[in-house]
Parts: structure tokens; C-alpha cells; sequence
């Protein structure tokens, strides 16, 4: 198998982590030969947020408020993990990211840079509406009712330009997928896509 890179992309909530662990099993199961480097920006950046010094400090203000971190602090993040992890001989899944128009360029010069050919973006349509409901019903922490509509916001306002950015790039590719059916549905219409097969 030819080596290929994923971008999950989506509002809170609609499942992105739970389709990039399936599709990183079967892509084990059909090439053994090569790893899969699985990029999840989000667990790091939690941990950064845990930090104590002044950058932690200015960052859990923004989260506390349901607020978008800037782009530079998520770029830090996700490009400190590609400089650390990436070989050139690995299966790439980038969950989460980018956030914004700007990272969003940035995220394909990386990727040029890495010489990832024809990298795909699935974009895990789902309402606003349904994802509210599961994200608060997820009773987190950080899912309070006010967090999690200025998370749906900030979806529409810079997550939705960097989607329009990826379809206009000329060697990637964007593959809707309905997010508002069952887990299996959703890896079943995923590999369709991407394998031309249920």
C-alpha cells in the first residue's frame, strides 16, 4: 500500500477520534509492513493547559471561556510532534487539526515539505444541533453549555474556511461523510471512500 495521509476534520464531538483509532486498525490489517504515526493534538494540548508556567496560564484563561486558542500555540503543538515522530516510511492521521485558515496553510506546507502526496481530508459532517446534544451529554468538565456553544462557533467561523481551503488545494482531496449515523456506518461510508469499498 502505497503510504497515505488522513486529516479528520469536524465539529466537537462527531466522533473524529473514534473514526481515525478504526481506520488506523485497518490500515494495520492491510500493510503490515509500514507504522502509522497517529497525530492527536488534543491530548497535548491538554497537557500543555496542565503546565504551570505563564503560556499555560493565558491558554486555560482563552479555554475557560470557550474561546479558540490562537493558531501558533496549536502549530507548536502539532509541528513539534511531526519534527519528533515523523520517518518519511509511516502511514500518517492527523485528528483535530488545524483549527483555523492559517494553520490550515501551514498544515499543507508541512505536509508538502514531508512529501505527502494526495493527503485527504474526511470532513465528519454533523449538525450543530446534534452535536450539542452529545457533547453535553458527554457531562466533561469542559463541556459546559456555554463552552461547548463557543466551540460550535468557532467551528463556523475558522474551522469551516480551512475545510473550503483543503477542497481548493489541487493535490488533496475532501471527502464529506455524514457523521449522524452509528459508529459502524460511519468506518463502513469511510472506507468507500477511501478504499471504494463497505
Amino acid at each position: 500500500m502505497d503510504l497515505k495521509t488522513f486529516i479528520f476534520i469536524g465539529r466537537s464531538g462527531c466522533g473524529k477520534g473514534t473514526q481515525a483509532k478504526l481506520l488506523i486498525d485497518e490500515i494495520k490489517k492491510r500493510d503490515s509492513a509500514h507504522e502509522v504515526f497517529y497525530l492527536e493534538s488534543g491530548e497535548k494540548f491538554r497537557e500543555l493547559l496542565r503546565g504551570n508556567n505563564f503560556t499555560a496560564r493565558l491558554a486555560r484563561d482563552i479555554g475557560d471561556k470557550g474561546l479558540l486558542q490562537p493558531a501558533f500555540l496549536a502549530i507548536h503543538v502539532w509541528s513539534h510532534l511531526f519534527i519528533e515522530n515523523i520517518k518519511g516510511n509511516e502511514h500518517l492521521i492527523v485528528d483535530g487539526t488545524p483549527r483555523k485558515l492559517s494553520e490550515a496553510r501551514i498544515l499543507a506546507d508541512a505536509l508538502r515539505f514531508y512529501k505527502r502526496s494526495q493527503p485527504v481530508a474526511l470532513n465528519i459532517n454533523v449538525s450543530r444541533d446534534w452535536a450539542t446534544e452529545r457533547l453535553l451529554a458527554r457531562h466533561r468538565a469542559d463541556d459546559s453549555k456555554d463552552n461547548v456553544e463557543g466551540r460550535l462557533n468557532w467551528f463556523d467561523s475558522d474551522v469551516v474556511p480551512a475545510i473550503e481551503f483543503f477542497r481548493d488545494e489541487a493535490d488533496m482531496r475532501v471527502f464529506d461523510i455524514n457523521g449522524e449515523q452509528s459508529v459502524d456506518e460511519v468506518r463502513r461510508e469511510i472506507a468507500n471512500k477511501i478504499f471504494g469499498e463497505s
